[in-house]
């Protein structure tokens, strides 16, 4: 009983720390609680997080700002045809010591960081995405046969810009799969695009505090991982997902129709994650199915694929996703 009450103020207190952070940086990133929400999601949870979006919309300011907010030590890289892996992950050099004897040295890449902006990923060369990707995965680099461990935590945001894809390299799908969200970020309304005029023209800039440290950023990741999941909960993950895949005895004729391959295993851990974290971020001790439904879109849509039959019809993977859920819940609710 004692460790029950024990877990339950944990979890109160990681719920108010998460909430205060959310705070603090709406005061830099005004008008996308949404977008907040799910960059903080993918921190909590220890996972990556892919940001679409148009310039200017301030994905940069927010990653800047999380950094400060979250207590870790940030960088950014801008991706381009001609970046190379050894200009993220590092390199050997040969020095000349004072004796005049030589050695090699390796000299660190920007992605021995905590919180590294990967922007515009899609532009780098398939060779340096997957080098990226790697690190993301391993949580280390290999250079010349030795391995070299990454900062604890270590999370990539990386963005991609929606319409301009001309010279650019798509992500490959088993790629994608390694981010844990996929983010889209909005243009923000009248009113809020009012309030960025006014807090971002003039003589001072609004600043955020900090509210964590990486010790205790990781101590979260680890104690989202102990939160209580209902049986309910876990089996209408199980029944979204297994529904978003063509040819299952639980897809509907939306999906068979219209979906070219589904999501794997992987999307039902990271909603069981994930909705983990909503819950926190709505002061909830345990997740419901709202969180589920409202966390489907994030996970599955990089996840999966339309045929090219739905795309010429200009169905849209987040329609059809909306419509697996509804039929999903009926369901549930029927049984």
């Amino acid at each position: 009983m004692a460790d029950d009450e024990n877990l339950v103020e944990e979890i109160e207190a990681l719920s108010a720390k998460m909430i205060e952070a959310e705070a603090s940086i709406s005061k830099r990133f005004i008008g996308q609680k949404k977008v907040i929400d799910l960059v903080l999601s993918t921190l909590v949870c220890g996972g990556h997080g892919l940001l679409i979006g148009l310039p200017g919309l301030g994905k940069t300011r927010l990653i800047e700002t999380l950094g400060n907010v979250m207590g870790l030590d940030d960088a950014r890289v801008q991706f381009t045809p001609d970046l190379m892996p050894a200009d993220i992950l590092g390199s050997e050099v040969l020095e000349t010591g004072a004796d005049g004897s030589r050695a090699f040295k390796f000299i660190e890449g920007p992605v021995f960081c905590q919180l590294l902006m990967a922007d515009e990923i899609n532009r780098a060369s398939p060779r340096t995405q997957s080098a990226l990707l790697q690190a993301m995965q391993e949580k280390s680099v290999t250079i010349a046969g030795q391995p070299h461990p990454l900062p604890a935590p270590f999370h990539v945001l990386a963005t991609q810009n929606p319409i301009e894809q001309e010279g650019t390299y798509p992500l490959p799908e088993a790629q994608l799969d390694r981010f844990l969200l996929q983010i889209d970020v909005d243009y923000p309304t009248r009113d809020y695009e009012r309030e960025i005029l006014i807090a971002t023209t003039g003589t001072e800039d609004a600043q955020s505090h900090n509210v964590f440290s990486a010790e205790e950023l990781i101590a979260a990741q680890t104690l989202v991982r102990r939160m209580p999941v209902g049986e309910a909960v876990v089996e209408l993950i199980l029944d979204l997902v297994r529904a978003c895949r063509p040819n299952e005895p639980e897809a509907p004729e939306v999906v068979n129709r219209s979906v070219g391959w589904g999501p794997g295993p992987r999307a039902a851990q990271a909603l069981m994650l994930t909705v983990r974290a909503r819950a926190l971020l709505q002061g909830r001790l345990a997740p419901s199915a709202e969180d589920v439904l409202a966390m489907a879109r994030p996970v599955l849509t990089h996840r999966m694929a339309l045929t090219f039959a739905a795309r010429a019809r200009g169905e849209s993977l987040g329609e059809v996703i909306d419509a697996v859920a509804e039929q999903v819940t009926r369901v549930e609710a029927a049984a």
